[in-house]
């Protein structure tokens, strides 16, 4: 996850594959420090605007949002909602992919877009 923190790691990251697997990384099948990591790595890559249209072309959507709804740790919750507020940004169609995977769970991290202005 802390590779991810740098700009020029993230397209390179990207470009090595890695996303996919991440996603993978996100399934009920995966321990949760897994689960953990891998959101926290994909809330980190979504910041750059190639990356989250690949995060959301392989799927993330949908396994974030059942982390945050089915998931028995804090933290990999909150990394969730990071990547799940960072995909949300400025991208209607992911708002509405979002708020489509699981009502509670998506409506919270709506709110949380809201209280930050961001508004759906």
């Amino acid at each position: 996850m802390a590779l991810a923190c740098l700009a020029h790691n993230q397209i390179t990251i990207a470009a090595a594959g890695a996303i996919p697997p991440l996603v993978q990384l996100l399934g009920a099948a995966s321990p949760a420090y897994a689960q953990r990591n891998a959101a926290g790595a994909l809330a980190r890559l979504a910041q750059n605007a190639d990356n989250m249209a690949t995060i959301t072309a392989a799927g993330a959507i949908p396994p974030l949002v059942m982390l945050l709804r089915l998931g028995s740790d804090d933290l990999p919750k909150e990394f969730a909602t990071r990547a799940l507020v960072i995909l949300g940004l400025n991208n209607a169609k992911n708002r509405a992919s979002i708020a489509a995977a699981g009502a509670s769970a998506g409506v919270d991290v709506l709110e949380k877009m809201e209280s930050l202005g961001l508004g759906y």
